[in-house]
């Protein structure tokens, strides 16, 4: 049996559909996410950003946004689940 090939637009609407039916928007943004291609120059924008700068330099800078950013975490809220309501 030959099957007439479909749009590719109409197997990705599907295949969303699908995903979002079995994993949730939340999870299926995220997946799609990652195939989603970005824009820019990334390795000129790269040498700007850390012109000058050693790895040791750049890991250490890393390390110390990492702490400061730390405390503002709440870490019990991440595993919360939600319904639209808002209701734990």
């Amino acid at each position: 049996m030959i099957r007439q090939a479909r749009p590719l637009a109409e197997i990705t609407t599907e295949a969303i559909r699908i995903l979002y039916r079995e994993i949730g928007i939340v999870d299926t943004v995220r997946f799609v996410s990652q195939y989603t291609a970005g824009c820019g120059d990334y390795t000129a924008q790269r040498d700007r950003l850390f012109a000058g700068m050693s790895l040791d330099e750049i890991v250490s800078e890393i390390r110390q946004r990492r702490k400061q950013a730390a405390p503002r975490r709440d870490r019990r809220s991440r595993h919360r689940r939600r319904t639209f309501s808002g209701e734990a």
